[in-house]
């Protein structure tokens, strides 16, 4: 529960301080590596160096790609459209071939090698890596509206590497409006053959870009004390007042606000603020979780991520996205600073979370949401996310001083609580949850009765834990390293999975992939093998999390 002490610091999150912010981020188109993101990323350190915290500016090699002109004829006939990062560059001319939303399935069965391939929604990493793998030469996307948004589609997380540098897109990428795709795609359908160019430039190499690190720790702290971080991309596209400027005034106004609390810490406040999230796939936090990975695990408590905060509209909150073990912490700032009813949700990894496979949980990114609207939209963050409209004008003072409020909440009380409030028995729960789901679907055909049982005493030994807070806090960490990679992860901790969706606890995959096979057949032995090794790996991580437990 919050203490008052803690209260009267949300109570003091300023509207005024938070727009001044605003306004000088509101000056920046900020690229990734570009001059003016540099010199707005002098204004967040001057701010910090005033308020007490150590600073530094780091300068880092990052592979970026910054889209320039594209152009899209049908026809002859010109329509209006963008192309994207990490597209290739060039002009292709080709047929076209619809293909749904570009999912795996969706190229089943078509020929679209040489060709461009015209798919529904926002550019995306998964289409584009199912284009590429085709052999198609283009993609050509449908906005779901009439406004066209700024999308990086590699799906590497982070710069490439000699691994992954071969997953990069090998199309040329374009998007244009909801209207003149239907158009397309209705002509198609008829069983015309439009006659589609497109051509892009797009600017993609290695470049200089910063990392702006702040640490406020106690009086005294040794070297070795632990940290909450709290993390934000600075780079934009155009202005990018909410998208993240919004954000970037939150984190601002949390750390200026925890110098008031310093005597009171527990933990030191890291504050982040990254580079080549929109341009580079994360590229930032990438390069600073290889280069920082052992200080991390031995330090980092928890990360709090921070993206769009008080949009106008967003009048949904109840949907905030946290690991497990951190959604009680969710629960709790959310109802008690918004008065908003907390039903919580998976977090999904996006917005740099880039610390999962250390074993570091996180929470939110995005806050709060646009309520539903007949028109999908990614993150519900307003229609103007990704565009030129992005604004000061999309921000509601009252809204972002809201959402604030419940970061000050989250961050004050894991800098300040005796013990963590990290809720281990509620992973377990949910794990439980998980497995039966799994246990139902292998009708007995294989036996995790052995995990089933695992997860119910890890509940109930996170959940009776008592004695030192010291002697717990070591526990939780050391359960968050066992278990948080098998939650986010494919289990590799010192590697970072492709930026393609997941499913819940990666690691359990091969157990659910032998529940899809046919009783008695070849596929079924082959997935048993890694069935097996699958419930080796969640085995292994369930006794690594008891044991700690059982140290206290």
């Amino acid at each position: 529960m919050i203490t008052p002490a803690l209260q009267s610091l949300c109570d003091a999150v300023s509207k005024t301080v938070m727009h001044g912010h605003l306004q000088e981020f509101s000056r920046w188109v900020k690229l990734s590596g570009s001059v003016e993101e540099r010199k707005s990323f002098a204004y967040l350190q001057a701010r910090l160096d005033e308020w007490g915290f150590r600073t530094r500016l780091i300068d880092h090699d990052a592979y970026i790609s910054l889209p320039g002109k594209a152009t899209v004829t049908a026809d002859n006939q010109s329509l209006t459209a963008i192309t994207h990062s990490h597209s290739q560059a060039g002009r292709v001319a080709a047929r076209l071939v619809y293909v749904g939303a570009g999912q795996e399935s969706d190229f089943a069965g078509k020929d679209v090698k040489g060709a461009i391939v015209l798919a529904e929604g926002i550019a995306n990493p998964v289409a584009a890596r199912n284009a590429s793998r085709a052999g198609a030469l283009g993609q050509l996307h449908i906005s779901p509206h009439h406004h066209i948004h700024e999308m990086c589609v590699s799906p590497v997380w982070g710069s490439p590497t000699t691994q992954t540098i071969h997953d990069m897109p090998t199309t040329v990428v374009c998007t244009v409006a909801q209207a003149d795709g239907a158009r397309l795609r209705d002509r198609l359908a008829a069983g015309e053959t439009p006659q589609v160019v497109l051509e892009a430039e797009v600017d993609t190499s290695w470049r200089k870009t910063p990392i702006l690190e702040a640490e406020l720790a106690p009086d005294g702290a040794g070297p070795d004390i632990q940290f909450v971080l709290l993390s934000g991309h600075h780079d934009t596209w155009y202005y990018g007042v909410m998208d993240n400027g919004s954000a970037n005034a939150t984190m601002l106004e949390v750390a200026r606000l925890t110098a008031e609390m310093k005597s009171s810490l527990k933990r030191a406040l890291r504050v982040c603020f990254w580079s080549g999230h929109s341009h580079g796939r994360y590229s930032g936090s990438v390069w600073y979780v290889d280069q920082h990975w052992d200080e991390l695990d031995r330090r980092c408590v928890a990360h709090v991520n921070v993206d769009s905060t008080g949009g106008i509209g967003a009048t949904v909150l109840e949907d905030a996205a946290a690991a497990a073990e951190l959604q009680p912490l969710a629960g709790d700032a959310i109802t008690t600073q918004t008065g908003s009813a907390y039903k919580g949700r998976r977090k999904n990894r996006s917005s740099d979370d880039s610390f999962p496979g250390v074993g570091i949980p996180s929470m939110f990114g995005a806050l709060s949401e646009q309520p539903p609207s007949p028109v999908k939209m990614r993150n519900a963050l307003g229609w103007w996310w990704h565009t030129p409209e992005d604004t000061i004008d999309k921000v509601d003072p009252d809204f972002l001083a809201r959402d604030t409020k419940v970061f000050m909440h989250v961050c004050g009380r894991l800098l300040t609580d005796a013990v963590l409030p990290i809720d281990y028995a509620t992973h377990a729960r949910a794990l439980s949850a998980e497995l039966g789901k799994i246990a139902a679907s292998l009708a007995g055909r294989f036996d995790i009765s052995a995990l089933s049982a695992a997860a119910a005493n890890l509940e109930t030994l996170a959940s009776t834990a008592a004695g030192d807070a010291e002697r717990i806090n070591a526990a939780i960490l050391a359960a968050g390293r066992a278990l948080v990679p098998t939650d986010y992860t494919w289990g590799d901790r010192f590697t970072h999975d492709p930026a393609t969706p997941l499913p819940a606890w990666p690691v359990l995959q091969p157990i659910r992939d032998l529940a899809a096979t046919a009783p008695g057949s070849d596929a079924e032995q082959f997935a048993t093998v890694s069935a097996m090794r699958a419930r080796n790996r969640m085995g292994f991580a369930l006794r690594e999390a008891c044991n700690a437990f059982k140290s206290i």
